[in-house]
């Protein structure tokens, strides 16, 4: 991909309510490859809490207050696998047969995970801290398994001089979240995130990193609770942005 003039940045309602930090930390270092950056402020949900409990027409009045929104054909940054993962693969799906089916496939056609746009565009982070350090990541499952960025953010990840990305016995394995997965079989995604945050913790990394802030609030909340000397995960655009020195 070369390297776009503009994008649209879809901040996702997880981290527009709960976790701003790393919507802000991720247009900046969109800004500082040179990229103007468009948040459309009308944005709110993609629909996926409401699709993936069976409830399609409550998920497609929200979608479609989204579609448009990004009118200008610019590539539209996601930070989050997940929700680039609804919008990608399952706008298309939600819409056929619709009015909105065509439009829908189109803003569909332009959605990138957040990571994955960094890398097409050849970005490449320079570690500029000298602090040689241990880093554990967990990747969504809707960004490993439909998106297929795992591979992206690890990429960046190795590329930092003094950054060692050590691999947890579960990382392949979700951490029970899945929106209101969560909610519906609380002992079921209890035992999954307790599952991952007994491997996180063995790998003795200092910093657990992640692009998927729904999987951040749910292993961060276990951390908090019960493991309260344990990093908090941080979202790889703050972790990206601080090694290479943007952010004090």
């Amino acid at each position: 991909m070369d390297k776009p003039s503009d994008v649209y940045f879809f901040g996702t309602c997880v981290v527009d309510m709960i976790m701003p930090e790393a919507g802000m930390d991720a247009m900046t270092l969109l800004e500082q490859q040179g990229i103007t950056v468009h948040f459309p402020m009308g944005q709110s949900c993609c629909g996926q809490p409401a699709y993936s409990s069976g409830h399609p027409k409550e998920a497609f009045e929200v979608a479609k207050a989204q579609l448009d929104l990004f009118p200008e054909n610019y590539p539209i940054v996601v930070p989050s696998g997940s929700c680039g993962g609804m919008m990608k693969h399952h706008w298309p799906n939600l819409f056929k047969d619709s009015e909105y089916e065509s439009l829908a496939k189109e803003v569909a056609g332009r959605i990138v995970e957040f990571t994955n746009f960094l890398v097409a565009i050849g970005y490449q982070p320079v570690d500029k801290s000298g602090d040689k350090i241990k880093v554990a990541v967990h990747t969504s499952c809707a960004a490993r398994r439909e998106m297929g960025v795992h591979n992206t953010g690890w990429k960046l990840i190795d590329s930092l001089e003094n950054v060692e990305r050590v691999v947890h016995d579960h990382e392949s394995e979700c951490c029970g979240f899945g929106g209101t997965f969560s909610v519906k079989h609380p002992d079921i995604a209890g035992a999954m995130v307790t599952d991952k945050v007994a491997a996180l913790k063995d790998t003795q990394a200092v910093e657990i990193v992640s692009a998927d802030c729904g999987c951040m609030l749910n292993i961060g909340g276990k951390i908090a609770k019960d493991e309260p000397d344990m990093p908090k995960p941080k979202h790889i655009a703050t972790f990206l942005l601080e090694r290479t020195g943007g952010k004090a």
